[in-house]
């Protein structure tokens, strides 16, 4: 336990401290957030934020990799596969939101990567991903992957198991789902990064809960003693550090990213914060609990496919005034600092209603 608070402590700090120091840089590189150009449809109340430093999720995702690793080194452990590709899907989804933040930032216009490059540059770190984390050859020495190849709820799901439609067609079957958990996600929390704050609050419920998740499974592991109700997930305790590291980072960034923010995440966060949201679903084999863990980012994404299938069904009508659903509720004058706060509220509901099913099931296993 006392690891787990090193790792957020640090990183917390490495957040909330060095923010300024960042800002002064990227005020020195040009790197400004860009609002759509008048010709793009956008809210225009959000004029008065162009110019506001962008890229911060640079900040925290190295102040999750500086905390994680003084949380493992101060609990005298090393760095665990699971632990590391939670790392790399956040760092390798960030790269590809620091592209696409790049472009906007060279040419002043809110266009960078075409939705379909961004997937494809999503794909590129995933797949690796999934390959690593259910391959054979990296097994550890109790013959453990850390992901699955059953689709999973609280635990895996003994009925769905890709494998079964044989060892070929369960590797698509398998890579193609890992692909939909991460892409989905990742572009979910990237449409709910829409007003200050607004993501980075959310994120920490998610990501915390996880974190909690994680821990409780390190505690009720099935190393050593195959009791009821205990959980094959490899490396539990590393999920936990590496979930607190990056809460304790979002908690340090948000001090100064929560309305009016000093500073704008960027893709380069909000992608990182899909990839750690939808490693830790995976590899703490809670996937479909996702949907309720994260509902506020489902619900970001979702008022947009509502949108485009009720302007299509209808031909022309919109359902909402504007999508992403807090776009809608701006439109129709609320304060934004009211939307941000309900939808905190609404994230900590549902995290803790998820937290608490996981329990539940705990306890109907024992």
């Amino acid at each position: 336990m006392r690891s787990l608070l090193m790792a957020a402590a640090v990183s917390l700090a490495f957040s909330l401290f060095l923010t300024p120091a960042f800002l002064r840089l990227f005020r020195k590189l040009g790197w400004g957030q860009v609002i759509r150009t008048p010709e793009d449809i956008s809210n225009p109340s959000h004029g008065h934020k162009r110019g506001t430093p962008s890229m911060g999720g640079l900040i925290f995702i190295a102040g999750t990799i500086v905390g994680y690793l003084t949380g493992v080194y101060m609990g005298g452990n090393e760095p665990g596969l699971s632990a590391i590709l939670v790392l790399w899907l956040m760092v390798g989804f960030g790269v590809v939101g620091f592209i696409d933040d790049y472009m906007k930032v060279r040419s002043q216009r809110s266009l960078g990567l075409s939705g379909w490059r961004k997937i494809v540059g999503q794909l590129i770190v995933i797949i690796p991903f999934g390959v690593v984390a259910l391959a054979p050859g990296f097994q550890n020495s109790l013959g453990q992957t850390p992901a699955s190849s059953y689709v999973s709820l609280f635990r895996d799901i003994p009925w769905l198991n890709l494998m079964a439609f044989g060892t070929v067609l369960g590797w698509i079957l398998y890579l193609v789902w890992v692909s939909i958990i991460g892409v989905a996600t990742s572009n979910s929390v990237n449409l709910t990064d829409g007003l200050d704050g607004l993501a980075a609050g959310a994120g920490i419920f998610v990501v915390g809960s996880y974190g909690l998740i994680a821990f409780w499974q390190f505690k009720q592991t099935c190393v050593g003693a195959a009791v009821a109700g205990c959980y094959e997930v490899r490396e539990p305790l590393n999920l936990a550090w590496v979930a607190a590291a990056f809460t304790g980072s979002l908690i340090g960034f948000l001090w100064w990213n929560a309305p009016k923010a000093k500073v704008f995440m960027g893709d380069v966060g909000s992608m990182a914060i899909g990839g750690v949201v939808a490693a830790m679903a995976i590899l703490t084999r809670t996937e479909l609990l996702l949907l309720l863990i994260a509902g506020v980012f489902v619900l970001s994404s979702g008022s947009v496919i509502l949108q485009r299938l009720y302007f299509k069904i209808t031909r022309g009508k919109r359902l909402f005034l504007m999508s992403p659903f807090h776009h809608h509720l701006e439109m129709r004058g609320w304060p934004e600092v009211t939307i941000v706060v309900r939808l905190w509220i609404i994230a900590g509901l549902l995290a803790a209603s998820a937290v608490g099913l996981f329990y539940v099931d705990w306890l109907t296993q024992v």
